[in-house]
């Protein structure tokens, strides 16, 4: 049995070019702590740093066969890192870049104008809708919008019973319903003035 953490870092290597999985386990130990304290010191992401160091390792092991190191193994695989993280900063840089040109080159929406139109549509639709009310029916609906006034305030006023403004303003409420559908009513009920 070979006592893998006794093998130089060449023996390891011969050990890993015919596949040999524990010589890789070994490799890994000896020097993933060290590689991923670069990393992340580089990158300042404990993730994206461990996403490297692996990486690396996969790269290593999926080429294991064809390796060719001329330097030492701490060597390679602390170039390797290197080489990883820049392609991390690089793609890190471009997708600065690229939101940098969207935030300045895509325009906003502008919904204001828009909601604008759409509420003078909506108010002239209310006013031809309410005009086509009849007459008694119009001006309890319009003390009780426009002015504000309670259902006892309309009824004191018109001099008529509390339950006749009640009947007026369930009439033109209905009669906005069916026209304009509910989402308008309530819209116009909670604020939109003629």
């Amino acid at each position: 049995m070979i006592a893998y953490t006794h093998l130089d870092d060449n023996s390891l290597l011969n050990l890993l070019k015919a596949s040999d999985n524990e010589a890789f386990t070994e490799i890994y130990r000896r020097y993933w702590k060290k590689m991923f304290a670069v990393a992340a010191h580089k990158l300042q992401h404990l993730a994206e740093a461990e996403e490297v160091v692996q990486d690396v390792f996969l790269d290593l092991w999926n080429r294991k066969t064809g390796l060719n190191i001329t330097a030492s193994l701490g060597t390679y695989l602390a170039a390797a890192v290197k080489y990883k993280v820049l392609n991390v900063l690089a793609k890190r840089n471009q997708q600065l870049k690229y939101a940098q040109h969207a935030a300045i080159h895509t325009p906003e929406a502008d919904v204001s104008t828009e909601q604008w139109l759409q509420f003078e549509e909506l108010r002239e639709r209310l006013q031809k809708l309410v005009a086509e009310l009849p007459e008694k029916c119009r001006l309890v609906f319009k003390l009780s919008r426009e002015k504000g006034l309670s259902q006892k305030e309309i009824a004191a006023t018109l001099d008529i019973s509390e339950k006749t403004v009640e009947a007026h303003l369930a009439r033109a409420t209905r009669h906005l319903k069916m026209n304009l559908g509910s989402y308008a009513v309530i819209a116009f009920v909670i604020g939109c003035k003629l």
